[in-house]
């Protein structure tokens, strides 16, 4: 006899998130298993074919190909809209491919964007080289003040499409008051959630349609694998999402899917750690570099808005170095401990320069538009001892004359 399948919604949705995390969207084989099975394959089989005609006109609850249902995925799907407070969610098989899709399904020729300046280098790409081949017009603004958004928008704007924290400026943007303002005039909001995660915070709580991710960051936290994942409401992610992404095939693997279920996990206690240590990181720096950008420290102009709407500020923070890429270079070469990696949200703590790493494709003009400088240096804090970290901090910025 087959035992539990399936979970209850209504007491489910009535967890808390770090139960959640632990046990959200789980289904169990008839072999009852207790950790989540990784079902690694591409298609399924009908006791009869009018069972898989059924499947496909969509009469009859089943399986039909992995790249549009997979168990394991769906597990996954259902507990990161269980943390996000979501009605549905559909994973992807990397951050872009997430914030891609959630774009391009909803857009088409004629269609306008505004999107705030501080974002990772290929989402730049997505709006500024991509997008306009589709006749898709963007007007860039700094999303750190809300007034910008209602500015920008025209009689044809679609969407409001911005990250917060950002990357690498750690710009935050009110939650609140953009997706208000956006509501308000018909307008979607796409948020881009990744250094957060909704275990810091929940966009929707604050009148988001969309929040998108890259999961390979903290959702999966030891750089092992690559997903994203896209939460909104069932009707967008069904009629809207699906029919993009069942056609275009941005499909996260059963096993990467498995790896970021057993990440979320432990996400709630890596992140508020990291974000434990980050600050005590960014403490030391405060004092020994130029300038720091930390929205967990008081001379963060934001301070005040990212207590308000986050739990924690996070494992990751930007800080910059007078001597431009020259000293910058030369103080990752110093790093013992910290690895120099471009990758964010892992357990390891990893340091880059975005200038010529994150953002190199985008032109320098663009760059300092959007706040990344040639001494800017971005750190993910991990769960190191914080003291080893800043001891190794200590002997590379002495290196360097700092």
């Amino acid at each position: 006899m087959k035992r539990h399948t399936g979970q209850d919604q209504s007491i489910t949705r009535n967890w808390k998130p770090a139960t959640q995390a632990v046990r959200g969207g789980t289904a169990r084989s008839e072999w009852g298993e207790t950790s989540e099975a990784i079902f690694l394959t591409s298609g399924y089989a009908y006791d009869c074919a009018a069972d898989a005609a059924d499947r496909f006109a969509g009469e009859q609850v089943g399986m039909t190909y992995s790249r549009l249902q997979n168990p394991t995925v769906e597990m996954l799907e259902q507990r990161i809209a269980l943390l996000e407070g979501a009605e549905a969610c559909r994973s992807m098989a990397t951050g872009m491919a997430a914030m891609t899709a959630a774009l391009l399904c909803q857009l088409e020729q004629g269609d306008h964007l505004v999107q705030g300046r501080a974002a990772f280098g290929s989402c730049r790409w997505l709006t500024d080289s991509l997008l306009p081949k589709f006749g898709i017009e963007t007007t860039v603004i700094d999303a750190r003040d809300p007034q910008q958004f209602q500015d920008a928008i025209r009689p044809n704007t679609k969407l409001f499409f911005f990250e917060t924290p950002a990357n690498p400026t750690m710009d935050v943007v009110d939650l609140e008051a953009v997706c208000g303002i956006a509501r308000a005039h018909g307008i979607k909001t796409v948020v881009d959630n990744a250094f957060a995660t909704p275990a810091l915070q929940r966009p929707m709580d604050y009148g988001a349609d969309i929040v998108a991710y890259s999961a390979t960051k903290m959702m999966d936290g030891q750089g092992r694998v690559l997903a994203g994942a896209v939460t909104g409401t069932e009707d967008f992610i069904n009629n809207t999402l699906l029919p993009f992404t069942r056609n275009t095939g941005p499909t996260l693997s059963a096993f990467n899917a498995w790896v970021v279920l057993k990440g979320l996990e432990t996400l709630d206690l890596r992140i508020r750690r990291q974000s434990e240590n980050a600050l005590k990181v960014g403490r030391f720096l405060e004092g020994r570099v130029p300038r720091i950008l930390h929205p967990g420290l008081p001379s963060h102009p934001q301070h005040n808005l990212a207590m308000r709407q986050m739990e924690a500020t996070g494992p990751i923070f930007a800080f910059e170095v007078e001597g431009g890429r020259a000293q910058a270079h030369g103080l990752l070469d110093g790093l013992g401990l910290i690895d120099i990696s471009n990758n964010i949200g892992d357990s390891r703590s990893l340091m880059t320069h975005p200038s010529s790493t994150t953002h190199s494709g985008v032109a320098e003009e663009k760059r300092l538009e959007m706040g990344v400088t040639e001494g800017m240096l971005r750190l993910n804090v991990g769960l190191e001892d914080p003291d080893d970290v800043i001891a190794d901090l200590d002997q590379a910025l002495a290196g360097v004359g700092l």
